[in-house]
């Protein structure tokens, strides 16, 4: 019983933070299948919120799977150089 409702509150939950990062850009569903393990081992107290799994992946980084190491390590090459320097990473108001 108790694998069952663990199965149907997992597959829920990857639905949810699936959806939700897909809204957001995060990444495709090949992507988030290879993070999705080390987000309920490392990151399960974030759950369902995308934008703090991330984080809480980010910062266990040396934790995280070959698969899931490899689609950080696939994001970093592909940033585009000088968004952390950007107004809006330095809190300031979005002025548009």
């Amino acid at each position: 019983m108790f694998k069952k409702r663990a199965v149907l509150v997992g597959a829920t939950l990857v639905s949810m933070a699936g959806a939700a990062f897909a809204q957001e850009n995060r990444g495709t569903a090949e992507q988030r299948a290879a993070c999705a393990p080390d987000a309920f081992r490392l990151c399960a107290s974030y759950i369902p919120d995308p934008t703090d799994v991330e984080a809480c992946l980010r910062q266990n980084k040396a934790g995280l799977s070959e698969a899931c190491g490899a689609v950080f390590d696939a994001a970093a090459a592909a940033a585009p150089v000088g968004t952390t320097g950007s107004r809006r990473y330095r809190g300031a108001k979005n002025e548009e």
